[in-house]
């Protein structure tokens, strides 16, 4: 398979908003969960987001609200739309896919993505 490649990242201020994609060949029709994950230095990664084969999302409670995760069947691309960022969502991204319904912890996921820095200034 192809890997997971995920794109988007950059610099924004306090409040601003960013869309991460995630070109994943392969990934999508296969595996049972597509997932968001990020990592802050100093910190252990932890899931976002994360999205089943019939599109149902699920976030974890810091995100809630905030962010949208969403795909592309058609075109094989994961998306997360980050809204009213904050500097406490400083982390490297990194887009993942999994067998099994989605976790915060970043032991399951089978197939990860090298990651793109989001970087949120006060």
């Amino acid at each position: 398979q192809e890997q997971l490649v995920e794109s988007g990242g950059g610099s924004v201020q306090t409040g601003g908003s960013l869309r991460l994609s995630c070109a994943a060949p392969g990934y999508i029709d296969d595996a049972y969960c597509m997932v968001w994950f990020r990592q802050a230095p100093g910190k252990e990664r932890e899931g976002v987001a994360g999205i089943d084969t019939d599109g149902t999302p699920t976030y974890a409670d810091f995100v809630k609200g905030r962010f949208t995760i969403s795909k592309d069947d058609a075109k094989n691309i994961l998306y997360l739309q980050m809204n009213r960022l904050t500097p406490e969502d400083t982390a490297t991204y990194y887009c993942a896919a999994g067998f099994r319904a989605f976790r915060t912890d970043y032991g399951w996921p089978n197939y990860w993505g090298q990651g793109t820095q989001v970087t949120v200034s006060s």
